[in-house]
């Protein structure tokens, strides 16, 4: 049930109270010897608390998609790994064109 605050118009009394949302709004001030009629503030309402770690959608995989993909991972590192030293060890190319700059105005 949401917390609504409430503050009586006679006396400033702030008070909150936790009502339905059917619920019609409250009327009388709860304070002792004040008759006076209660105003319902606009709240903030409360926001998400996250609290530990944190949620990663790779938290709930199941042990075969963990085992699919660090198998997929492993193969991708030692494919790169190998092109990376086959390219290195061949002379570079004369006829590549040198990369172009960025970050200036274009006219």
């Amino acid at each position: 049930m949401p917390t609504y605050d409430y503050e009586c118009q006679t006396c400033g009394h702030q008070f909150e109270a936790r009502q339905s949302m059917k619920d019609p709004h409250l009327t009388d001030c709860p304070k002792e010897g004040c008759p006076g009629p209660v105003k319902r503030k606009i709240g903030l309402g409360s926001g998400f608390i996250f609290k530990g770690n944190g949620f990663y959608i790779t938290d709930y995989r199941s042990e075969s998609y963990k085992a699919a993909a660090k198998k997929d991972s492993e193969s991708s590192s030692s494919s790169s790994s190998s092109s990376s030293t086959a390219s290195s060890s061949s002379a570079p190319a004369a006829s590549s064109p040198a990369p172009a700059k960025t970050g200036g105005t274009a006219a």
